[in-house]
């Protein structure tokens, strides 16, 4: 049996204010299949979308999934349709869905699908127990499929953090790529099973130069140091048997 999504009453966020300043480069930036007139904006198209499902710039070549980057190059899928398969792909379960527990994973799912923060834990609870009695395919169609999603991205838009900024405010709110893809529980709980993520001091090579001193004496000295240490090297064959 089915459970309902159980309600939760939605709070004043920014993304509830209707948008009136005129775009900067603070704005999002919108992706969307309805706009791209040449093959390298589909390549950004889905490069954004990478990024805003993993949030990591560093690893997307390794969260490539060709097959479905070709569905939405070949108009067989829609951007919503290739979001779907991001977030429900193995990459996603391994290194986002198993290293969380389940409010942490709605926090960053609702962060990444819907553009915006949970409202409360009422939302977070009530999202909860759809990934326990229906899975993440069930959560991730409950999102993808909700009007809230639909009336604010549509089809054809990739995700983004919306109304970060607001005008007339010093700080807005800060951007969700601030947060790790897991929380501290799950570190402490790699660390009891006898993994070790000490961060050991970096030495320089001994043939590595020192960096240049401010100090004009501290300079001059530093590199009658270096050249000695050049010379000694140049003689080692000479007095070697």
């Amino acid at each position: 049996m089915t459970i309902p999504l159980l309600a939760y009453n939605p709070t004043s966020q920014n993304i509830r204010v209707v948008a009136l300043d005129i775009g900067n480069e603070e704005s999002p930036k919108i992706y969307s299949t309805s706009a791209l007139l040449q093959t390298q904006e589909m390549d950004t198209l889905i490069y954004a979308s990478y990024r805003q499902i993993f949030n990591e710039q560093q690893t997307i070549a390794y969260h490539r999934q060709p097959f479905l980057e070709s569905q939405l190059r070949s108009n067989q899928i829609t951007v919503r349709d290739f979001i779907r398969g991001l977030v429900t792909a193995d990459n996603f379960r391994r290194y986002v869905y198993d290293c969380n527990n389940n409010y942490r994973f709605v926090q960053l799912c609702v962060q990444r699908i819907l553009g915006r923060d949970v409202y409360d834990q009422a939302e977070t609870r009530a999202w909860s127990i759809v990934i326990e009695t229906e899975g993440l395919t069930g959560f991730v169609d409950g999102l993808l499929d909700s009007d809230e999603y639909l009336e604010t991205f549509g089809d054809d838009t990739v995700p983004y953090q919306r109304r970060r900024v607001l005008p007339q405010r010093e700080t807005g709110e800060l951007p969700f790529a601030r947060m790790a893809r897991y929380g501290s529980e799950h570190l402490t709980q790699l660390i009891e099973l006898g993994h070790r993520y000490t961060i050991q001091p970096l030495v320089p090579n001994w043939w590595e130069f020192p960096k240049t001193p401010t100090s004009p004496l501290a300079y001059v000295a530093g590199s009658l140091v270096a050249f000695s240490l050049l010379y000694l090297i140049a003689l080692i064959p000479i007095v070697s048997p």
